[in-house]
């Protein structure tokens, strides 16, 4: 090369082979400089980089301002190209540096996933082109096609074969906005190395999807010798960038990775001990796996396995036996039964729920085990170092057995609420066994069970884009997902709950702002429900976590009562039952009882409205019966109407009265169980039902007396049993040697059997 020239070399992520074509030129070349894709934020701190760590490792780039979380991986394993580069260039003397912008920039906001990997090939976008090479040289995925063009290929004119490779499919594919962004800022560091590189080439590596464009831009544009700037995050807005560790699982294709080679634990095999060496290693690693579990892999299996490996790679023209190979062997070889889905080595899919056993040990042997760790003297974010010293001040960092927190106490009340919000930030180590579920649970003490704390570092480095406290961390991610909750406020009754868990009372007033104004634009009564049901448990129980007639509080609860009624009025349609829907007019019917003074629904505009909901025939039945339960509890309904009411169902459609009772024992179990000549009624009723309706209504009516606990349900049965003058044990006709609704069907079965043989004269004499 001449001085002064700039190489590009376009890689794949996590390719062995790029890998080792790094290796190769940058120790051929010695560059002046040597240029990666990562980004440019970091490159004050490539020393912290390059300390020991334990590979795999990732750049963790986060930013966060009022209205946009983001967090991208820029992951590192011992046979990224882009680890060489850094390595193998810092070795020969060359300037290194990264090229990339920060992850926050606006040019990734439009990645689909906020959760983003700064590596993600575009696969989608050269779709077209790989398809065509995989007919041209008849392979199932771009992963087999890799494999035969560059992983079991001559690595003589590697090069040239992946320059021919990422100008055909970037010949094909149309750059986004974003990417021209990115590739036009990378152009720039390019020229400026080249103005101070003196008498030595500069080495470009960069994913080859970008290589085209940086070399196309590079010689259309003079070289300048300042280093480009590197943006600074938007003023008000917290971004930057923290080394984590990371784990072969989390870089493995087939776990929904975004980006390069699939099989890392095969990949690492290779890199360290060649091509046949991980052939022998992924038979024998999944041998071990699959006799663990107990699935035969007998010697006779295994060597059937490497004579169809050998085979296929020879048929296919590989010089060894590929992954591709090796994991087609196994599985000619171990599957014996049908497979209901393709093997996901074949089309580059991830590995589902009810995969075949023995595909998923031979995934899981190709992933491999390992996990990154960081050097000691890796700096770690505020957020690390403020969760060790509360969990050494509050004993927790050495438990090993179960224990209990009484939350009536100060000091346990501030254990739940730091273990709280370690949980909500995702951070492993404890697990909460039982505590109450919700305002209304008079439960006042928890159990947690101390477990590993593998990923915890990990996973404190990612919350701490949050936050550098623990509290404001929790406080962050539970208000992101407030926001992302929009319009739905189905999500924000269990958010509001975990937010008085952890104490956060800032953002308790601003959810409970959000909640007040959303449920009065509610259109959904189920989810209404629910947070009726979590916010009037707070506001009437609440003596634990301070927020008991708490008057923003007050407001959610009138806003979603008033809201309930008026949605209730309009419900047509829908299932005869939805037990949501009756949820929410219990929990409307206790606001006004136990809140009434802070709604504007009167009980008499309750009960009038109920009165409408009860006479509504295209109402569901579900729906009517509830109203009239309301009715009642309140005061507003005769129970002298109620046999009235149920005789005149008994001539609907089968099932209807079953419906109809379910909703009245939802709001007025209490209620029904004090008027015994309900019973009466019913029991008249439902002797004269056919055996055909009452089969058909059967499992109505389970539903409906199911709100009945085991004592009341004996009473029923103990008058039913007066009622017919037999004398026995009520309790006996609550328990069946099966299920009822099996019983029933296997009657009706014997009867139309008994029937069909009377018809065509076939029934014995007994």
């Amino acid at each position: 090369m001449a001085g002064g020239d700039a190489v590009f070399l376009g890689v794949r992520h996590h390719s062995p082979a790029c890998a080792r074509l790094v290796a190769r030129t940058i120790g051929t070349l010695r560059p002046s400089h040597v240029l990666v894709e990562g980004p440019a934020d970091m490159n004050e701190r490539l020393d912290e980089l390059l300390l020991g760590h334990r590979l795999p490792i990732a750049v963790l780039s986060h930013y966060r301002d009022e209205t946009r979380v983001a967090t991208s991986w820029a992951p590192l394993c011992d046979y990224s190209p882009e680890w060489i580069a850094l390595r193998e260039g810092r070795a020969v003397g060359a300037e290194v540096r990264f090229i990339d912008l920060p992850a926050w920039h606006p040019a990734f906001a439009d990645r689909a996933d906020r959760y983003a990997n700064r590596y993600a090939d575009a696969d989608a976008r050269y779709e077209e082109a790989t398809r065509r090479l995989c007919a041209r040289f008849a392979v199932d995925s771009a992963d087999a096609l890799w494999d035969r063009l560059f992983e079991a290929a001559d690595p003589d004119g590697l090069r040239a074969r992946l320059d021919a490779y990422f100008e055909l499919v970037r010949g094909d594919a149309e750059a986004d906005a974003g990417d021209r962004v990115r590739e036009a800022y990378m152009a720039s560091w390019v020229r400026a190395a080249l103005a101070r590189a003196g008498d030595r080439p500069v080495l470009v590596v960069t994913g080859g999807f970008h290589q085209p464009a940086l070399r196309a831009l590079t010689a259309r544009q003079t070289p300048v010798p300042d280093w480009p700037e590197v943006p600074e995050p938007p003023e008000g807005a917290l971004g930057g960038s923290f080394l984590v560790p990371y784990s072969f699982r989390q870089l493995d294709a087939f776990a929904r990775y975004q980006s390069g080679m699939p099989s890392p634990g095969y990949h690492q095999r290779l890199w360290e001990a060649g091509p046949r060496a991980a052939a022998e290693g992924l038979l024998r690693t999944v041998a071990e796996r699959l006799r663990a579990r107990g699935i035969t892999a007998s010697t006779a299996d295994l060597v059937a396995a490497r004579t169809l490996a050998e085979g296929l790679a020879r048929l296919r023209g590989h010089p060894y036996a590929t992954r591709v190979d090796v994991l087609d062997g196994l599985a000619g070889a171990l599957i014996t039964d049908d497979l209901d889905r393709p093997l996901p080595w074949t089309t580059g899919g991830t590995l589902g729920a009810g995969a075949h056993p023995v595909v998923v040990e031979m995934v899981a042997a190709c992933t491999g085990d390992a996990e990154g760790r960081l050097h000691p003297g890796t700096p770690l974010p505020p957020l690390v170092h403020e969760v060790r010293e509360q969990l050494a001040r509050l004993e927790l960092d050495a438990v090993e057995q179960p224990f209990g927190l009484k939350l009536t106490e100060p000091r346990g009340l501030e254990r739940s609420r730091v273990l709280h919000r370690l949980r909500v930030l995702g951070v492993p180590g404890f697990t909460r066994l039982s505590g109450p579920v919700d305002g209304a649970d008079p439960v006042s003490v928890e159990r947690w069970q101390p477990g590993s704390v593998d990923g915890r570092e990990a996973a404190l480095i990612e919350a701490g884009a949050y936050g550098a406290r623990l509290d404001e961390a929790a406080s962050m991610l539970l208000g992101e997902r407030v926001r992302d909750a929009g319009t739905r406020i189905g999500p924000l009754a269990g958010l509001l709950f975990d937010t008085v868990l952890c104490g956060i009372g800032p953002l308790c007033d601003d959810l409970l702002g959000t909640l007040a104004d959303r449920v009065r634009h509610a259109d959904a009564l189920g989810p209404l429900g629910e947070v009726l049901t979590a916010a009037l448990g707070l506001w009437r129980h609440d003596q634990v976590f301070g927020v008991a007639r708490d008057p923003l509080l007050g407001g959610v609860v009138a806003g979603a009562a008033d809201r309930v009624f008026w949605l209730a009025e309009g419900l047509h349609g829908g299932p005869p039952v939805d037990l949501a829907h009756l949820r929410a007019l219990a929990a409307a019917r206790d606001a006004l009882v136990h809140a009434g003074r802070l709604m504007s629904v009167t009980r008499e505009a309750a009960m009038e409205a109920a009165a409408r909901v009860c006479g509504d025939p295209l109402a569901p039945a579900g729906l009517r019966g509830a109203a009239f339960g309301l009715r009642w509890s309140l005061g507003g309904a005769d129970p002298g109407a109620l046999g009235g009411t149920v005789s005149s169902l008994a001539s609907a459609p089968s099932g209807l009265l079953g419906d109809w009772l379910t909703g009245l024992f939802a709001l007025a179990r209490e209620e029904v169980a004090g008027e015994e000549s309900l019973v009466d009624v019913l029991d008249g009723v439902v002797s004269a039902m056919t055996d055909d309706d009452f089969l058909t209504g059967l499992p109505a009516l389970r539903q409906a007396f199911a709100f009945f606990p085991p004592r009341e349900r004996e009473r029923v049965a103990g008058r039913l049993l007066e009622r017919r003058g037999l004398r026995g044990s009520a309790r006996s006709l609550l328990r069946t040697t099966a299920d009822p609704l099996l019983l029933a069907r296997a009657r009706a079965l014997e009867e139309n059997v008994a029937r069909l043989l009377d018809r065509h004269g076939l029934r014995g004499t007994p």
